[in-house]
């Protein structure tokens, strides 16, 4: 499990991403409103929708809200124009970020990103040095309080996934993109319920810190996340299980 996912699942249960629903709420929108752009508003002709949609849902974002998205993007409603940028940089320690955007203003978000990891300690890194350290997976992740582990391990590699960890109870459900869509409908059929559900890039190799250098990135990608252009943030930062944010 990636460090920085790790973190994520921690934050959801303890209920830190509650009082940031409605960023995330409009990011999702970003995405589903490019998707449509793209592919058309067709969910049985357009898979990159629907993958997004499953994300949306996963999230508990109303259907109303879906709905006017995908409007927007096949044209049936007035939108904006975005454009989608991805900037590969180099956290405190070394760690490795991708860093994905989505943007009506090129100029302002390259700023913005700059500035952030400037504050942070980091910097952004040439092109295809920090990418090449990741792959393109499906990733469902579990609450290991409410799901017992050898179910889900056994329902899941039934369903097609490629690997399922447990690490101090935060489970992830790894699988390839083209069968995240199978394995989340699979799962959620037989009564699994999720933390969370996308497909994103998960780095090969992970880094470790000391816990004044994790807490360091930690806070540079939650600055990163925070602003508006920013859909998410990758890195191969390994949290230690023992790890908590004072």
């Amino acid at each position: 499990m990636s460090g920085h996912s790790k973190w994520a699942t921690i934050k959801h249960k303890k209920g830190a991403l509650d009082a940031k629903r409605g960023k995330i709420f409009t990011k999702i929108i970003k995405e589903i409103t490019v998707a449509a752009k793209m592919g058309g508003g067709d969910l049985e002709a357009n898979a990159s929708l629907r993958t997004v949609i499953l994300k949306a849902k996963a999230a508990n974002m109303p259907k109303d809200n879906i709905d006017k998205a995908i409007k927007k993007g096949s044209g049936d409603m007035d939108g904006v124009d975005y454009i989608e940028l991805q900037y590969e940089a180099y956290a405190p320690g070394g760690v490795g970020m991708l860093i994905s955007t989505l943007t009506d203003n090129k100029n302002r978000t390259a700023a913005d990103v700059r500035s952030i990891l400037s504050k942070g300690g980091g910097s952004l890194a040439a092109a295809g040095s920090v990418s090449y350290q990741f792959k393109r997976k499906g990733v469902l992740s579990y609450n290991g309080e409410s799901v017992d582990f050898d179910t889900l391990f056994e329902a899941a590699l039934e369903a097609g996934a490629e690997d399922v960890t447990d690490e101090d109870g935060n489970i992830e459900v790894i699988t390839e993109p083209g069968d995240f869509e199978t394995v989340l409908t699979t799962l959620q059929e037989a009564g699994f319920e999720q933390l969370g559900a996308e497909v994103s890039m998960v780095p090969e190799n992970t880094v470790t810190l000391d816990k004044e250098h994790t807490a360091k990135v930690l806070r540079l990608i939650d600055r990163l996340e925070d602003n508006d252009d920013v859909q998410s943030v990758a890195s191969n930062l390994d949290v230690p299980s023992d790890f908590d944010m004072e």
